[in-house]
């Protein structure tokens, strides 16, 4: 499996908020960067999809999420080259998710009240610092405090979890096969708690050709719906 370059991707700062839970009910967030050079409106020019990386060129699963892009691309107009044909265009992809970080969420929960509950007026004893005010201003002093008397039953310690986070990404390339020349490049990045890429990737091509080919700098935050139940 090709190793996508997630700093290249520069969405660092999206991508923290932009957790979608791939495979499930929860929508699908994705940032994406798109940047073009002199990329032809669609009339008709052919093109073919290559791996950017050569070890996954002919793969069964590549030819798949290959499959969804010529898809998107002749949706907007292109049209996939006829077999044997040289193409107007080659359109280069590639695609990956890390092997993921755990990250650790708290709840509210209820607790001992003698032992740091209850609001957490103890920490682990009976006694804690107490402030006392007088003419010589505010001091603290070791005392006890009663719950039953100082009241304040609300909060309680935390319940602690912790889930897998992957990051996945996806790279788009188009480039004029006559002279080589770069017309488009593209970055989609999302977090999810799901590292399968079969229902990862073709969310992030989606994502990819939402308003394609987009204003040529931007950076986006796109929303891609959950399949329909049935």
């Amino acid at each position: 499996m090709s190793k996508i370059n997630f700093r290249r991707l520069g969405l660092a700062a999206m991508t923290g908020a932009a957790l979608a839970l791939a495979g499930c009910a929860t929508p699908f967030k994705a940032d994406v960067a798109r940047f073009q050079s002199q990329l032809p409106a669609p009339q008709g020019q052919s093109f073919v999809v290559e791996a950017s990386n050569p070890a996954l060129q002919g793969g069964i699963e590549f030819g798949q999420y290959a499959n969804i892009v010529a898809g998107e691309l002749t949706r907007y107009g292109y049209r996939q080259a006829a077999s044997g044909e040289r193409a107007d265009l080659v359109v280069r992809m590639d695609y990956g998710v890390d092997k993921g970080r755990e990250r650790v969420v708290s709840s509210p929960g209820f607790g001992d009240p003698w032992y740091g509950g209850y609001g957490g007026y103890y920490g682990r004893g009976f006694y804690r610092p107490v402030i006392v005010s007088g003419r010589g201003g505010r001091r603290y002093v070791y005392g006890y405090r009663d719950p039953f008397l100082w009241g304040g039953f609300g909060g309680g310690y935390n319940d602690v979890s912790s889930y897998t986070v992957y990051t996945s990404g996806l790279d788009l390339q188009i480039s004029r096969s006559a002279d080589g020349s770069r017309l488009f490049e593209g970055h989609a990045e999302a977090q999810s708690r799901d590292n399968n890429l079969q229902a990862i990737v073709p969310n992030l091509v989606e994502a990819m050709f939402t308003g394609f080919p987009g204003n040529s700098g931007e950076r986006v935050r796109i929303t891609v719906a959950p399949p329909e139940k049935g």
